[in-house]
């Protein structure tokens, strides 16, 4: 099944590595203590898990502690911020990253943009140059957490290169990712405005050129958005109590947040918005074609909206309890105004966000303790202030269940993170400088995954998501990114990881620039591995130390010991002819051992 293990050494081993860890992913999501893909006797009762009294140690004890916050605020550990945490502590690390300025991802597709056309006018940049962008910074860039932050926002505010009208816009796609970076440190309120006005979500949603209802046609808003930014963007279906459990009703039913009429209300609300354009909003050209007289904005696939009032509707709207009366002027700004305050406003977001972001940066199964002191913080920073997102990331992280270590803590890695972590766990180099990861979306020999590539706008996987048939599943827990198992997945990872591990990361480069490299783009020096080959064990526990964070039990470092020790260095001959020989035999422990760690629960489950 994995074809291209069968001939490797370890090939026996890696597989029955890897099918175990299959086994815990759809067993315990996430395993014990050791990897063991039996659940524990009372992981049901582990489910409710409540933080341990006392406030959270804000110094990490040791490296491997230090080394698993990052993996929760980062795109994977390296040596410098677990030096810099142990140093400084969480609180203090978090408010670093906050003050740090914010990378562009647009400024960077605009450069290689730039460059591509300098050699070939007639070229231009795409949707590989936004990966690059995104791959360059998740593994280099100083401000973690933000961008971290955003690609979890990413997966919650869902616009999709799926869809060919967005994936025909990589600029607008970069900025995309900017803007969330940006919000993403401020308020929710202006984060829900700022996504409800951007032209690539109107695009997504369709309510870029949303019209009024007109009683002789027949025709009534577009509906998309108005369900969406309830169901998926602020308050859920059902209403939720304080810790993010359903409040029920007399006869234990869930209350629904909306029904049809609240959809259709809220969808008015979303009329007349489109284009900016230099005619603006005068010009019903601008509004259905984003130009006039042949003239349109440039950057009109990334500037907020616009309002026509000549296209908004004057009807009485009524959603969520609140009604803006019908009208004889149209008020655009004024009716979404109403609407977005209405939204944030809501009981339900704070659980219902809240959650999701500790689902995206901690745990799949947060206590309801966990969610409802984040959502109290979401409500009221302290300060008097709603929807402070800096605050809530950072009672997310600091919260004393962030640092439990149970069967039911933690979340499975979804494909992106697994890379991140390996690249900068072992820093590599582009040789063309631009980090050419490229798509990643093929499951049997890729990720399987592609940052802004989800299949909808419900996401790679849903939040609720259970494996069925699963111990996870049985014992009440949701495994979202699970979705993405399956038989072809797994053994796509590891060939592809093996791949790389051979060859390098990444699109292959043949000269560029005058230069031949004729090899993949991500390139590592492996030199300080090379040097433990010859003594296996301090080169598993130097891998394993950097990969797993304390979590390679002595049982699970034997085996990775005893597979690659079958892997025979020669003997340096007399003549020294041999030479290539035993630099490839140590070459190729060296990978085992990366691959052989890569594989196992211990990795692909963040504890």
């Amino acid at each position: 099944m994995i074809q291209t293990l069968s001939s490797h050494p370890t090939g026996h081993g890696l597989r029955r590595l890897w099918w175990a860890s299959a086994l815990v992913l759809l067993g315990a999501c996430g395993g014990g203590d050791g990897g063991s893909a039996t659940a524990e006797p009372d992981m049901a009762k582990a489910l409710g898990v409540a933080p341990s009294a006392g406030a959270a140690i804000d110094r990490p004890a040791t490296r491997h502690d230090a080394a698993r916050f990052l993996t929760q605020a980062t795109f994977g550990p390296n040596d410098f911020e677990i030096e810099l945490l142990m140093k400084i502590g969480y609180s203090a690390w978090i408010d670093r990253q906050l003050r740090l300025p914010a990378t562009s991802h647009r400024a960077r597709w605009e450069a290689a943009d730039a460059a591509i056309r300098l050699v070939d006018p007639t070229a231009s940049a795409g949707q590989d140059q936004v990966w690059e962008s995104f791959w360059h910074q998740a593994v280099n860039g100083p401000d973690q957490l933000r961008l971290r932050m955003a690609f979890a926002l990413s997966q919650i505010f869902v616009v999709s290169a799926v869809d060919g009208s967005i994936g025909g816009e990589p600029r607008a796609l970069a900025a995309w990712l900017d803007m969330l970076g940006d919000k993403g440190f401020g308020s929710y309120r202006d984060l829900l405005e700022t996504v409800s006005l951007h032209p690539l979500m109107g695009l997504y949603l369709t309510h870029l050129k949303n019209q009024k209802p007109d009683p002789l046609t027949g025709r009534i808003p577009d509906q998309n958005y108005a369900r969406e930014s309830m169901q998926l963007l602020s308050i859920g279906l059902v209403k939720l109590k304080p810790d993010g459990t359903p409040l029920l009703d007399a006869n234990s039913n869930a209350i629904e947040t909306y029904g049809p009429s609240d959809v259709a209300g809220l969808s008015n609300v979303f009329t007349g918005f489109s284009w900016a354009c230099p005619a603006a909003p005068s010009s019903n050209n601008c509004f259905r074609n984003g130009s006039s007289a042949g003239v349109s904005d440039p950057d009109r696939y990334f500037k907020p909206m616009v309002a026509y009032p000549q296209f908004h509707s004057v009807d009485a709207k009524s959603f969520l309890g609140v009604t803006i009366p019908a009208s004889t002027t149209a008020n655009p700004a004024g009716d979404l105004k109403i609407a977005l305050d209405t939204l944030s406003a809501h009981p339900n977001v704070g659980p219902f966000i809240s959650k999701q972001l500790i689902q995206r940066l901690v745990t799949s199964n947060p206590s309801g303790a966990y969610v409802q002191a984040v959502a109290a913080v979401f409500d009221n920073n302290g300060a008097g202030t709603r929807g402070d997102l800096k605050a809530v990331l950072k009672a997310i992280l600091l919260h004393p269940e962030s640092r439990l270590q149970t069967n039911a803590t933690g979340k499975v890695r979804e494909p992106v993170l697994r890379l991140s972590a390996y690249l900068r766990a072992f820093p590599h180099k582009s040789d063309t400088g631009r980090w050419r990861v490229g798509n990643t979306d093929s499951v049997s020999n890729s990720l399987g995954q592609t940052p802004l590539r989800a299949p909808s706008v419900f996401n790679f996987y849903r939040p609720g998501y259970a494996a069925p048939g699963s111990q996870s599943g049985a014992a009440g827990m949701v495994g979202p990114e699970l979705q993405l198992l399956n038989e072809s997945s797994a053994a796509g990872w590891i060939n592809y990881m093996r791949d790389n591990l051979s060859n390098g990361v990444g699109q292959f480069n043949g000269t560029v620039g005058g230069v031949a490299f004729n090899r993949r783009d991500l390139q590592r020096d492996w030199s300080a591995e090379l040097a433990l080959a010859a003594r296996p064990a301090e080169l598993v526990a130097s891998v394993t130390g950097r990969l797993l964070y304390g979590l390679a039990s002595p049982a699970l470092q034997t085996e990775i010991l005893t597979a690659i020790t079958k892997i025979t260095i020669p003997v340096l001959n007399a003549g020294g002819t041999n030479q290539a020989a035993i630099d490839n035999a140590k070459r190729n422990r060296v990978n085992a051992t990366v691959l052989l760690t890569l594989a196992v629960p211990e990795f692909v489950v963040q504890k």
